[in-house]
This record gives structure tokens, C-alpha cells and sequence, in this order.
């Protein structure tokens, strides 16, 4: 299993068992399997060759993960972490092991939840009712079009929507952070004015994206919510809980 290297999912106790029925990334599914070491193991399989992050790679890679955790805790790789062989594996496994058991313990019992928040797509009443600037620009273009009128009522509505966005987006985190272990800011998303995880107790999980949606109605004229998960508890691990190369 050296050729194109071992591809990586992630990192559980050793003899943690693999789920039965599920294979791997590329085609056909690589097959997946154990690589032990101490008190740990890497779920792993053959890296396949030119990896990319085509659709049905990218939902095997969360499906198993996803599966590994309903029998316990794990430490998810992102996509497409390749390590170059079996010794390098079983090294880093054996270095961090303690670090490892830790985070193993920190993420049991628990998954990840993202909320994103977006200008709803049709806040524009609701902001021209509530905002006098911009109805004051309406009226200006009304009476007198130009090309200026027009742009500056243009950037004025988008900032206005985007500024609403994001109050009612950080009014829902507020809300919702009390009923999570942890919470972890995500990357900048072009159009999301919040992105935002949350490390949630599995049996709250079902309760918490329910409070999300009733937050998300409530808020619905300045906001649109998306609500994902459970996840794997991407956003709660070091960056890199195993070293490696990462493919396409």
C-alpha cells in the first residue's frame, strides 16, 4: 500500500471497528482498514492514483467518518490527507499518542454543528421599511435616474442587507452558544456574514438544529440560516492531527 501512498480518514482508539458495508475514496471504493500502533489507529486505505475532490470521494470520506463515530470518538482528517507509508503512519501515531487519547476523550459522545448566515432573498421590503437612508435613495432615483443614483443605491442596499445579516447571524450564536461544549469560528465564505461550529452533545444534537431552524424563522426577514450537521468535529482539533501530503 505504498505505490500512491495511504490515504487517511482519521485517528480512533485501537480496536475501534470499522463499519462493515462502507468502502473508501476512489473507484472502485479502496478498502478500508486499521493501522495500529500503541493505543491508537489510523482508518485508512490505498491512496488512489490522481486524487481529486470529485462529489462522490468527498461523501465517502464523511460517510465513513460519520459511521466510525457511532461507535465511538474519532479524530477526522480532512480530505485528502495522504502519508507516504505504513512506518510514517505507525511514527506520528506513536509521537502523539497521548495528545491523541486526549482529544479522543474531549470529542466523545459529541459532533459538530455549522451554522452559516446569509442576507435572506427577500429581506429587501423588510430594509427599505425599516431603513430611512435607503428609502431616501429610492426616492432619489425615482425623481431623477442616473447611472450614479442607481449605483449608490446599489451598494447601499447590499451593505445594508449584508449588515442586517449579520446582526441577526451573531443574535443566533449568542442564543445557540449555551447549548454547546465549544464554539469555533470558521473561515470566511464569500456572501456568509457568520460561519460558525459548534462541539454538541450527539443526544443534543437533534434539539440544537431544531433551536437553530425556530432561530432561523424568527429572524427569517434579515437572515438566511443554513444549518448543517451533525458533522465531524473538524473545527475542534489541531490543524493537522496527522502530517502528510494532501492530494488535488
Amino acid at each position: 500500500m505504498t505505490e500512491d501512498g495511504i490515504y487517511v480518514y482519521g485517528i480512533v482508539r485501537a480496536g475501534h471497528p470499522l463499519p462493515p458495508d462502507l468502502g473508501g475514496v476512489g473507484e472502485p471504493p479502496g478498502v478500508v482498514e486499521h493501522i495500529a500502533e500503541g493505543r491508537l489507529a489510523a482508518v485508512v486505505s490505498q491512496a488512489p492514483p490522481q486524487l481529486r475532490a470529485r462529489r462522490r470521494d468527498l461523501m465517502a470520506h464523511q460517510e465513513l467518518l460519520l459511521a466510525l463515530a457511532e461507535d465511538g470518538p474519532v479524530l477526522p482528517m480532512r480530505f485528502g490527507m495522504v502519508a507516504s507509508d505504513h512506518t510514517v503512519v505507525r511514527r506520528q501515531l506513536s509521537d502523539a499518542e497521548e495528545r491523541h487519547l486526549a482529544s479522543l476523550d474531549d470529542l466523545a459522545g459529541r459532533v459538530e454543528i455549522n451554522v452559516k448566515a446569509m442576507p435572506a432573498d427577500d429581506s429587501l421590503a423588510a430594509l427599505v421599511q425599516g431603513d430611512a437612508t435607503i428609502r431616501g435613495l429610492r426616492e432619489a432615483v425615482r425623481r431623477r435616474p442616473s447611472y450614479e443614483a442607481n449605483m449608490r443605491l446599489g451598494e447601499a442596499v447590499a451593505t445594508a442587507l449584508s449588515r442586517r445579516a449579520a446582526e441577526a447571524g451573531h443574535d443566533i450564536v449568542r442564543e445557540l452558544t449555551p447549548r454547546a461544549r465549544a464554539v469555533a469560528a470558521g473561515p470566511e465564505v464569500s456572501g456568509c456574514q457568520v460561519n460558525m461550529s459548534f462541539l454538541v452533545d450527539r443526544s443534543d444534537s437533534a434539539d440544537f438544529t431544531a433551536e437553530a431552524e425556530r432561530l432561523a424563522r424568527h429572524h427569517r426577514d434579515r437572515v438566511a440560516l443554513r444549518v448543517a450537521g451533525p458533522l465531524p468535529c473538524y473545527s475542534f482539533l489541531e490543524p493537522r492531527a496527522l502530517a502528510g501530503r494532501t492530494g488535488g
